[in-house]
C-alpha cells in the first residue's frame, strides 16, 4: 500500500459513477468506506476491490446512519481525509404526475443527504488537519427539463447548499468542497429510476463512461476546484438556457419527447427511489455514446 495512501469514503459505492470511483481509489491504493443502502451488494462489491474497504450501510436521508458510517471510516482508520458522494435517484415525470413521497425523497436524497454527510465529515476534517468533500452533482443544477422536475428540483437544491458550504470552509485551512457536474453517463440509473410518463426513460447523447466521471472525480480529490463539468456538450446546454431561455425551452420540450422518454412504455413505477433493487445495479447501462441502448451486440434505440 502507498505511503501516501488516503482513507475515502465513496457514498453511492455499489453502481454507476460511485462503483467506478471506488474502483479507481482502490487501484490507486486508497482506504475505502463504502456506503449505499443495501449491505449484500456493498459486500459483493467490497470483496472485488483489491485494497481495504469498510462496508457501512446507510440511506444518506437518515443522519444517525450516516454518522455511523463515518465513523467507521475513523474507527477502521483512525480518520477519515477525503469523501466522494455520488448518491442520488431520479425519477421520469410531470410534476403533476410524480407521487408526492418519490419527489420528496429525490429531494432529501440530494439536499438533506449532502448536508448529512457534511455534518458528519467536517468535523472529523477538521480533527486531521484538512480533508475534501466532492459532491457529484449534474448538468440538470444548471438547466431545467420537463418531465424531469423532481431530479432538477434535487440538483438545484443541492447545488445551491453546496456552494453555500464552499463559502463557509473557503477560509479553514485544508477544508476543500468541490463540485463534478456531469451530463449524460452511461450507468443503470435511466432504467433504475422511478417512472410516471407513460415509458421508461433512456440516457440523451452525448453520453459519457462512469470511468470518465470517476477520473475527474479523483482529480478533484487532489486537486480542489469549484466546479467542473464533465461531457462534452454541457456548457453549450448552460448557455442555451441562459442566454437564450425561449430558444432553449422550445428545444428542450421535443428533445424530451423524442430522446429522453424514448424507451419502453410502462406503467407507474416507484424504480428504486424508496427501497434499493440491487439486482438491477452494476458499472454501466448499456448505453453508446450516440445514446443507443446496446442490446444482442448491436446497439438500437429503443430497449
Amino acid at each position: 500500500m502507498s505511503e501516501n495512501s488516503r482513507s475515502v469514503v465513496v457514498v453511492g459505492a455499489t453502481s454507476g459513477i460511485g462503483l467506478a470511483v471506488a474502483r479507481r481509489l482502490s487501484e490507486r491504493g486508497d482506504r475505502l468506506v463504502l456506503v449505499a443502502r443495501d449491505e449484500q451488494r456493498l459486500h459483493a462489491v467490497a470483496a472485488e476491490l483489491p485494497g481495504p474497504a469498510v462496508v457501512a450501510p446507510a440511506d444518506v436521508t437518515d443522519a444517525e446512519a450516516v454518522e455511523r458510517a463515518v465513523a467507521a471510516g475513523v474507527t477502521a482508520y483512525g480518520g477519515v481525509d477525503g469523501a466522494v458522494t455520488t448518491a442520488q435517484s431520479m425519477a421520469y415525470g410531470t410534476v403533476e404526475q410524480v407521487e408526492p413521497e418519490i419527489l420528496e425523497h429525490i429531494v432529501d436524497v440530494a439536499v438533506d443527504g449532502t448536508a448529512n454527510l457534511a455534518r458528519a465529515l467536517l468535523p472529523r476534517f477538521r480533527d486531521a488537519g484538512g480533508g475534501h468533500l466532492v459532491v457529484v452533482s449534474s448538468l440538470l443544477a444548471e438547466i431545467a427539463v420537463p418531465s424531469m422536475g423532481a431530479y432538477c428540483a434535487a440538483k438545484w437544491g443541492q447545488l445551491g447548499l453546496v456552494r453555500a458550504l464552499q463559502n463557509e470552509v473557503r477560509r479553514e485551512s485544508g477544508l476543500h468542497v468541490s463540485l463534478v457536474l456531469p451530463g449524460a453517463v452511461d450507468t443503470p440509473i435511466y432504467r433504475q429510476a422511478a417512472t410516471y410518463a407513460g415509458r421508461v426513460g433512456s440516457a440523451p447523447p452525448p453520453v459519457v463512461s462512469p470511468e470518465r466521471v470517476a477520473d475527474a472525480c479523483v482529480r478533484r480529490l487532489d486537486r480542489p476546484r469549484r466546479a467542473q463539468h464533465v461531457g462534452p456538450a454541457n456548457l453549450l446546454a448552460v448557455a442555451g438556457f441562459r442566454v437564450l431561455p425561449a430558444v432553449y425551452d422550445r428545444a428542450v420540450a421535443r428533445m424530451v419527447d423524442a430522446v429522453v422518454l424514448r424507451g419502453p412504455r410502462s406503467g407507474d413505477d416507484p424504480g428504486n427511489v424508496l427501497r434499493p433493487r440491487p439486482d438491477r445495479e452494476g458499472l454501466r447501462g448499456g448505453w453508446t455514446t450516440g445514446g443507443r441502448l446496446r442490446a444482442g451486440g448491436r446497439p438500437r434505440w429503443r430497449g
